[in-house]
């Protein structure tokens, strides 16, 4: 058997959308698990949607996942343009591949499997408004190009006369007639599909010198000598042409096998998750944030605080599932585990909340050294200068309590520095002249082993002694426990922030 080569193949027409991102992984994790090749092609044939700036973004967003591309990416990050023993089906843009793709258009229009369109984009619209006046679609197929101006209905010599003198002109698939294409899939299994329901799609265009997509991801396959495409389901309308294709072609013995993934779907109801989608709930939807060309700016759930692991593990999740209880998988147990006959057919339904719980969990996985680590520059962009072995003591207190390293700031910012504002709902109920009093009396008799004991002992309120106390220490009535907080900024602190509470209160 030839060796497993799979690849990713998006177009730099934006941000790369988490449902590409996880293409990716599966493309990834399926070649890894048979000792494969991963392939990074970049598709830019359709030049009219290109964005600048998009196929950068997409392999950063690889990188951050940790998904390293076999072929196709220098290790900087750059998409290789000249062959090379490690790259040697470079280039991998397909607008630099442009010299490639018409010969095998004019090759299936040889072998009568492709015909030259000459109808002009004015006379097609024409065509689609008539067909619409009589409550009809107008489709370019078996049933219409016989009424259409293409090298089937013109003289040769006609035919010769437009090919040198047009630019506009497509070479479009001879759709056959009377078939019904027989195709298997490694997720949806059998599928028949009656070609009578097809239309003729152009696969190459004069105008710009490219291919679309079903002649250019064929020949490169091909060519690059990919043996499973591991896609959208988005394509999968498109699998009866491409069949056909090989089968033009004469490369069915090497044709690859065809996987479609489910899509991605909304947190509440139907419907392929969208930008507006994370806009309306709050989430993001891109792995990065993404600045557009126009200075639009989308939310990324890098810059959002999520760890690359937790963004992994949560996609792989999303329509694989591993037939056992476990969530929490590495790249590397991923590898292990993942296979195609347990992707379901069914769209996947995304959960922001689930989200949330893969980063919490993977935060609680990692050492409280290395969430420090993660913290400290954040604390500088306070203004706050602590010591690593002091960040290390408190976020082992408080990393329970945390989604994202950055909530450790809203959880334990009082451990840093002193409160200047009191939560009013709590300073209306706690924040008495007796029971101040008595809390300013504890707070000078004990410290922080031996505080609730002296409030106990001298039979003051201690719910209403200890919240008081609480309320100076960190603004809030809610919180850590009082004595986690006076062991860390001290007794005399903790005195001082009463009496500052009592000057700022009155």
């Amino acid at each position: 058997m030839s060796k497993t080569r799979v690849r990713f193949a998006p177009s730099p027409t934006g941000p790369l959308h988490m449902g590409g991102v996880r293409t990716a992984l599966y493309n990834y994790l399926f070649a890894k698990q048979h000792g494969g090749d991963f392939i990074l092609r970049i598709e830019d044939t359709d030049s009219n949607r290109f964005v600048p700036g998009a196929e950068e973004y997409i392999i950063e967003s690889l990188r951050w996942c940790g998904i390293f591309p076999d072929e196709g990416v220098t290790p900087d990050g750059k998409v290789v343009e000249t062959a090379s023993p490690e790259h040697p089906h470079a280039p991998y843009r397909q607008s630099q591949r442009r010299s490639i793709y018409r010969q095998y258009a004019e090759q299936l229009v040889a072998s009568g499997h492709a015909y030259y369109a000459f109808d002009s984009a004015e006379e097609l619209e024409k065509v689609r408004t008539e067909a619409e006046s009589k409550g009809q679609t107008f489709i370019y197929n078996h049933l219409t190009r016989g009424s259409l101006r293409n090298s089937l209905t013109l003289p040769p010599a006609e035919v010769e006369r437009l090919l040198a003198e047009r630019t506009d002109w497509t070479v479009r698939f001879l759709m056959p007639e009377g078939r019904v294409v027989e195709m298997d899939d490694l997720i949806r299994g059998h599928i028949s599909v009656d070609t009578a329901t097809l239309d003729d799609k152009v696969l190459w265009k004069r105008a710009d010198e490219l291919p679309t997509y079903h002649l250019a991801n064929i020949v490169d396959d091909h060519l690059m000598e990919i043996t499973e495409v591991i896609r959208g389901e988005e394509w999968l309308p498109s699998l009866p042409l491409h069949y056909l294709l090989y089968e033009a072609f004469g490369w069915q013995d090497s044709q690859p096998r065809f996987a479609h993934l489910p899509l991605l779907l909304k947190p509440v109801g139907n419907g392929k998750l969208s930008k507006r989608d994370g806009d309306k709930l709050g989430f993001p939807v891109f792995p990065l944030r993404w600045t557009s060309p126009a200075g639009e700016t989308s939310r990324g759930y890098r810059e959002d605080g999520y760890f690359p692991e937790a963004f992994v593990n949560l996609l792989a999740m999303l329509g694989w599932n591993p037939g056992t209880e476990q969530e929490i998988f590495s790249l590397a147990e991923l590898v292990e585990a993942f296979s195609l006959d347990k992707v379901g057919k069914a769209g996947a339904k995304f959960n922001p909340d689930k989200a949330k719980w893969f980063n919490r969990e993977y935060l609680r996985m990692k050492s409280d050294a290395e969430l420090a680590a993660l913290w400290l520059p954040l604390l500088k962009e306070k203004g706050v200068d602590a010591a690593p072995t002091f960040v290390e003591s408190v976020v082992a207190l408080i990393k329970e309590r945390a989604t994202f390293v950055q909530d450790f700031w809203d959880i334990a910012s009082y451990l840093f520095v002193a409160p200047t504002e009191y939560v009013q709902k709590d300073v209306d109920k706690f924040y008495k002249p007796e029971v101040f009093a008595m809390a300013l009396e504890a707070m000078e008799a004990s410290d922080a082993d031996t505080l609730e004991a002296y409030v106990r002992e001298h039979e003051m309120p201690m719910g209403k002694v200890m919240n008081c106390i609480r309320l100076a220490l960190s603004g809030a009535a809610s919180g850590l426990a009082i004595h986690d907080i006076m062991r860390f900024i001290g007794r005399d602190e903790s005195l001082a922030r009463l009496r500052r509470m009592q000057q700022k209160l009155g």
